[in-house]
């Protein structure tokens, strides 16, 4: 690990679109380049994981085309280009955000993994130092935005070693025809579980498995309307410290021309969950046997904040309480592209408004020694 240490008034962790937005929005209230100009009175560092522009996009599977993605927002400042549907969004996306980054000359610094965060010394008012194998950051606000796909949530169930077929989850998923004549176990009843059961489907005999019965909505979809209610719902647990759940279990399943496609083929047939994984195959909930070749996880992801364990952010329900982007133990970090501001347009808003809360908390008067409190509400995660 690199020892080299170096300053930036802020640093923002993660450059998918939620850290773009930070960082055009730093840039736009006059914040300068800490690589370039580090002595400058206000800066900022972008660290970002990949190698490569595109957030996680740049490792979506290859037959997700632009499509079939659930809609992409522009990033603030520039419009994307025309958008062919057919290319894979694996291409198109990180196209535009290398775009983005060329046109406003973002101090971007990758790849550069953050492996830790942490308090420079007892002051709750005093610096935070961000650790990566770039180098370490003083700083004195962290924007984080390192979003989920480096966390996938993995189901552990009886016998799961002893399978001698293949197991994947969704961010190991290529193509369908990996899969072709096989018989495919996909676990998972939201978004990509029903795409990628619509997909392998078409040259394998699929079975599709969900903890809960999947409950489509009615109707006609409405995306303005439901988006403020699901953000509505997310902010509720989000600000009251609970553990935000899968947007699917806020908004339902829409018939998508992908799912109506599953439908007809006899796709989707819905089992509940098997209770153990055998050598060969799954046992059902009924004690039946079900021989599979390939188990396919789309189980989701959880926000990846690792990193920020040394904080103690999480409280004793497992969840960060927060006031907007701020984290209400800590206002000295803002989480964006989490919670209610997972979609594109929410990650949009949330840079945004992190910079102008960051922006405001440098230029309020030195607080008093009661600040201190702050630090007794925090618990261990």
């Amino acid at each position: 690990m690199s020892e080299e240490l170096h300053r930036a008034t802020v640093v923002v962790i993660g450059a998918g679109q939620a850290g773009l937005s930070a960082a055009y929005h730093l840039q736009r209230r006059g914040f300068v380049s800490a690589v370039d100009q580090p002595d400058a009175e206000r800066t900022f560092v972008v660290l970002d994981a990949n190698p490569a522009p595109g957030g996680a996009w740049q490792h979506r599977w290859e037959s997700l085309r632009m499509a079939t993605v659930n809609g992409i927002f522009d990033l603030p400042g520039l419009a994307q280009p025309a958008v062919d549907e057919t290319e894979p969004s694996r291409a198109a996306v990180p196209r535009y955000f290398a775009g983005f980054e060329r046109t406003f000359a973002l101090p971007i610094l990758r790849p550069a993994r953050v492996v830790a965060v942490r308090c420079a010394d007892d002051d709750p008012d005093g610096d935070l130092v961000v650790t990566s194998d770039r180098g370490s950051w003083t700083t004195r606000a962290v924007i984080n935005a390192t979003g989920t796909w480096t966390n996938p949530v993995l189901p552990r169930y009886p016998g799961q070693e002893t399978f001698r077929g293949r197991q994947l989850h969704t961010r190991d998923y290529v193509r369908a025809e990996d899969f072709a004549g096989q018989r495919v176990a996909i676990v998972g009843g939201g978004i990509s579980g029903l795409q990628l059961l619509e997909e392998i489907s078409r040259v394998a005999t699929t079975r599709w498995y969900t903890r809960r019965e999947p409950v489509f909505r009615d109707g006609e979809f409405r995306p303005e309307e439901a988006g403020r209610e699901t953000i509505a719902k997310v902010m509720a647990d989000v600000e009251a410290g609970r553990p935000s759940r899968s947007v699917v279990s806020y908004t339902g399943l829409i018939w998508t021309p992908y799912a109506l496609a599953a439908k007809a083929r006899g796709a989707l047939e819905r089992r509940p969950m098997f209770t153990a994984i055998e050598p060969m195959g799954v046992r059902e909930a009924d004690g039946s046997f079900t021989p599979v070749d390939a188990i396919l996880w789309a189980t989701g992801f959880r926000a990846d904040l690792t990193h920020l364990a040394p904080l103690r952010l999480r409280n004793e329900l497992g969840g960060i309480a927060m006031h907007g982007t701020e984290v209400a133990a800590e206002p000295r970090v803002h989480l964006i592209g989490f919670g209610p501001s997972q979609s594109t347009v929410g990650a949009n808003r949330a840079g945004r408004a992190a910079v102008g809360a960051v922006v405001r908390r440098l230029s309020a008067p030195a607080p008093s020694m009661a600040s201190a409190a702050r630090s007794d509400a925090r618990t261990p995660t």
